[in-house]
């Protein structure tokens, strides 16, 4: 296998934060080639938003991130902010709204992204190869050979932007992950994130016949600490108030994906199903209404679609309709636990949780600690979003620092 070309940078993947990253650089002046195993780039960018690309949220901070140091995203988002992001989106004459919560979406198709992101590459004199698998990556001198398909290219300087695990029909692989490994930096385990609950056959049984149902609720996790890859991570209960949607295998909607971020196997959940309301405060204060089946039904039937508030009384029957027991009913309907069979997995994940160890990185370079020159953005690194535009702004916010330092 020959040395064929030299570049002052090789950007691997043509996702969001690779494109943007081999733009950035090429911009300031850098030779770049920016290699993609698939057909074509941006493929995940396409599918996103339901196909209108949630490309930022205007709210993001390093709040809305998770990993092993929370506080590692904090020096590339405060470097690019969605305030830069959006003006290149206006420079392009892109049609956007914001939706819910901070989030922007294309007017149009998701395509506009992806051809703004063309666009910068070639105005920046980015070469670009597609269906060129990487297969390695080894130090050479005092630069690196990357070992492609099709041959072997030489840089100065490696950006892995591979991405994560998630929805392997679009092309994901653990090519990032086999590349720090080889370097000597360590992994975060990788997991499923932003992704729906499955139930045990026993609770499919009882809910998955109303698949379809929704409702507005707080899912929140149920312990401070967690673990992943064998790290504990300290971190206060995270809740969020969106909707839930009752699928034909379990839990999904963004409440449910929001909270399976911080979910794992083994803990309950637990749902308020009528946040901010005291559902049976009217029996509890009047002596004189009626208490039966019927008007705790109603009641619940006026925050919850009927079928589910049903469901939902049925499978928790009070022992009786005095004071206590409906108190306590309204205790549990606050505070639903489910303990979630498992995830859908990566097939049907947004994200993937976890990767390389941002203790191996610095924050503002995006660098290697103990390889100069490799750096790696985006998904591939252990930095995970929240739902909402949060995961693509660290795509580019992260690119962004990277490029900067190339």
């Amino acid at each position: 296998m020959s040395i064929t070309n030299e570049y002052d940078v090789i950007v691997l993947g043509a996702g969001a934060a690779g494109m943007f990253c081999a733009a950035q650089a090429g911009a300031r002046g850098r030779r770049v080639l920016l290699l993609e195993g698939g057909e074509r780039a941006g493929r995940k960018i396409l599918i996103s938003g339901g196909g209108r690309c949630n490309f930022t949220n205007i709210h993001a901070s390093p709040a809305n991130f998770l990993g092993e140091n929370p506080h590692f995203c904090r020096s590339a988002l405060a470097r690019y902010t969605p305030a830069a992001f959006l003006a290149l989106v206006e420079q392009h004459g892109i049609a956007y709204h914001e939706k819910t919560l901070g989030q922007l979406f294309c007017d149009g198709s998701a395509q506009a992204i992806v051809s703004m992101l063309e666009a910068e590459c070639r105005a920046a004199g980015v070469e670009m190869r597609l269906r060129t698998p990487v297969l390695s990556v080894e130090r050479d001198g005092d630069g690196f050979a990357v070992n492609t398909s099709t041959g072997v290219v030489q840089a100065g300087a490696v950006v892995v932007a591979t991405g994560g695990l998630s929805i392997p029909k679009m092309g994901a692989t653990g090519i990032g992950y086999d590349i720090a490994r080889a370097f000597g930096l360590r992994i975060v385990e990788p997991r499923p994130a932003l992704v729906p609950f499955t139930f045990s056959g026993e609770d499919c049984d009882r809910w998955c016949d109303l698949a379809g149902l929704s409702a507005e609720v707080v899912a929140q996790t149920t312990t401070s600490a967690s673990k992943a890859g064998g790290a504990a991570r300290n971190r206060a209960a995270t809740s969020f108030r969106e909707k839930l949607l009752l699928t034909h295998r379990g839990l999904s909607g963004p409440a449910v994906l929001q909270v399976s971020s911080y979910w794992q196997p083994g803990q309950p959940v637990h749902f308020d199903l009528a946040p901010g309301t005291d559902v049976f405060t009217p029996l509890l204060e009047d002596p004189t209404a009626r208490r039966d089946e019927g008007t705790v039904t109603n009641l619940l039937r006026a925050h919850l679609p009927a079928r589910l508030a049903d469901r939902w009384l049925h499978q928790n029957p009070p022992p009786d309709w005095k004071n206590v027991s409906l108190t306590k009913l309204e205790e549990r309907l606050h505070a639903w636990p489910v303990t979630p069979a498992g995830t859908e997995g990566f097939a049907k994940a947004e994200v993937t949780a976890g990767g390389v160890s941002t203790a191996d990185l610095d924050s503002s370079t995006m660098q290697a600690r103990a390889v100069p020159g490799l750096a790696f953005i985006g998904e591939v690194v252990d930095v995970t979003g929240w739902l909402g535009g949060y995961n693509f702004q660290w795509a580019w916010a992260s690119a962004f620092a990277a490029a900067a330092a190339l």
